[in-house]
């Protein structure tokens, strides 16, 4: 525990996937001191660990912060949940466990932005650092690390179904989505372990926890970075009930995601010049970018009433079924309950004009109206569809100078026509494939958003009907050098020394898959650039610190 003359080397804030995995890298020399503070709790809860708990975590208050985005217009006035973790691991112990590094043309376009060190052949090894893949080590993977990559563990006749009806529509089988090209139809990876989710607290932290220069504290949530003559010092928390000043010799690392971190910086007077004066926060350090730039997976949930096979639906709406599910996750940590919430997934171009596949299916042999709510009660699955890169900008921002104030989320979902006609001709390119010919046994009948819409308007409207987040929020501390760009190549925040961002809120522009890996990749970058040394001018002395009461 923190003493009355504690000071780290190191304050990491945020204890979701990059955290963790920070913590564990920057604690590795036993001459450095490192604080990880995280906002959530102990990642105690049972259901986090059993994989189609993802059910019961999100929009719990007890592991997700039950976020709120503004009422989106293109959403046809919907506000929608924003799941974030609020729980050792973060997002890694309520998200859908899919492993998805996504295309090497993201990370070779983040290059071309401005960012050395960001293109695939960079960033490649730093996936395979943290890997630990069922298959062993390859080319394209690795099998040292702590991130433990598996195979499924069950399958459905129905989703089998759709693989070969997306082959037969021009849609090929491949087995693997993390070589840099994930074009095709293929069973996802997952983090698990046996049957039993694989969270970044287990893979980074709990293998280390005997060290004693790490310490980790839970409920401490960060107000603010404090500057020292334009040196970032030490971070303001509530801690027990109590205001505390833990303060870093060498760097403030903030790990806090898309939400957290530019609502830190934001209260810490370092952003936008007019939304400070306007929530009265001093400016230290004008940043207009902080906030902006946030991108998010947008999916579109069709739904399939089948016949003539089973889905989840039924045997979560039957007590044999329910008892079924539950002893076969007891006997062999397999059946429905080790099910990722997505098993099969495909990427796919929406139209010929595509360069490469811009669009994302999460397929899942369940239904429902929307998260929270039970499942139907008649057979169906879900093909849910995303544009892998919207063009619709929105923003997070602080609505007060109160840290316990719910942030002001605006995607701007569908405000880009040009993400308007990705999500028309995504429904379109769903259907095709449903009605291929492996599907016809099933009888696949549409129940969302209807069959009869069909006009390029009508499926724009019924877009903003079915659409919701798939919980990918990035970009808001974007790196780059631009006037708008928060951080540098090297993740360190412009114009504040001893400051760094390193979380999904960097990426200049949005990955083509899911964000975990990939967050987890930049918080490993992040911690070889911060280990190739400190100049000594740069960091605090011990003379000059600011305790830690």
């Amino acid at each position: 525990m923190p003493s009355a003359d504690s000071l780290y080397d190191y304050v990491v804030v945020g204890a979701g996937p990059a955290g963790c995995l920070l913590a564990n890298r920057l604690s590795a020399d036993p001459a450095c001191r490192v604080l990880l503070l995280e906002a959530g709790g102990r990642d105690n809860y049972p259901w986090i660990h059993v994989p189609v708990g993802y059910l019961y975590c999100i929009g719990n208050p007890r592991t997700d912060w039950c976020f709120k985005t503004e009422a989106q217009p293109g959403l046809d006035g919907r506000s929608l949940g924003y799941p974030r973790g609020k729980v050792l691991g973060g997002c890694s112990s309520i998200n859908g466990m899919i492993y998805m590094r996504g295309q090497a043309a993201d990370y070779d376009r983040w290059a071309e932005l401005g960012n050395a060190g960001w293109a695939w052949k960079d960033v490649l090894p730093l996936f395979k650092a943290s890997e630990n893949h069922f298959a062993g080590a390859s080319e394209s993977h690795g099998a040292a690390g702590e991130w433990r990559v598996e195979q499924q563990r069950y399958s459905w006749p129905i989703l089998d179904a759709f693989r070969d009806a997306a082959e037969q529509s021009g849609v090929a089988k491949v087995a693997d989505f993390n070589t840099g090209d994930n074009e095709g139809c293929g069973y996802f990876q997952v983090n698990q372990r046996s049957g039993v989710r694989w969270n970044a607290a287990k893979a980074f932290l709990r293998p280390i926890a005997a060290r004693p220069n790490l310490t980790v504290l839970t409920d401490v949530q960060v107000d603010q970075v404090l500057l020292s003559q334009s040196r970032a010092t030490a971070v303001k928390a509530r801690w027990q009930g109590a205001w505390h000043e833990f303060g870093a010799r060498r760097e403030i690392i903030l790990c806090a995601g898309s939400v957290g971190s530019p609502g830190i910086l934001q209260r810490s007077g370092i952003g936008p010049r007019a939304l400070l004066n306007d929530l009265g926060i001093t400016v230290r350090h004008e940043l207009p970018g902080v906030g902006g730039n946030l991108q998010d997976h947008l999916q579109l949930r069709l739904i399939y009433q089948i016949r003539n096979t089973h889905t989840l639906n039924q045997m979560a709406n039957s007590l044999w079924g329910k008892l079924g599910m539950g002893l076969r996750y007891l006997y062999d940590r397999s059946g429905p309950l080790a099910m990722a919430p997505s098993q099969l997934g495909a990427f796919v171009r929406s139209g010929p004009e595509q360069a490469s596949a811009n669009v994302q299916y999460h397929v899942q042999p369940l239904s429902l109206e929307r998260f929270g709510e039970p499942l139907h009660r008649f057979p169906a699955f879900t093909a849910s569809v995303c544009n892998l890169r919207p063009a619709s900008r929105g923003r997070i921002d602080i609505r007060s100078a109160d840290m316990n104030a719910a942030p002001l989320i605006d995607p701007n979902y569908l405000s880009d026509a040009q993400d308007l006609k990705v999500a028309a001709d995504s429904i379109r390119l769903t259907r095709r494939i449903v009605q291929a010919p492996a599907l016809a046994i099933f009888d696949p009948k549409e129940y969302l958003p209807g069959a009869a819409l069909d006009t390029e308007e009508q499926l724009y409207e019924a877009a903003g009907k079915i659409g919701t987040t798939i919980f990918h929020p990035v970009g808001t501390c974007r790196m780059g050098s631009g006037t708008l760009d928060v951080v540098d190549n090297q993740l360190r925040v412009h114009g504040i020394p001893g400051l760094r961002v390193a979380d999904a809120s960097i990426m200049p522009q949005i990955v083509s898959g899911n964000t975990c890996s990939p967050t987890l990749m930049i918080a490993e970058k992040a911690a070889q650039l911060i280990l190739k040394g400190t100049p000594s001018h740069l960091m605090l002395s011990d003379s000059n610190a600011i305790p830690t009461p």
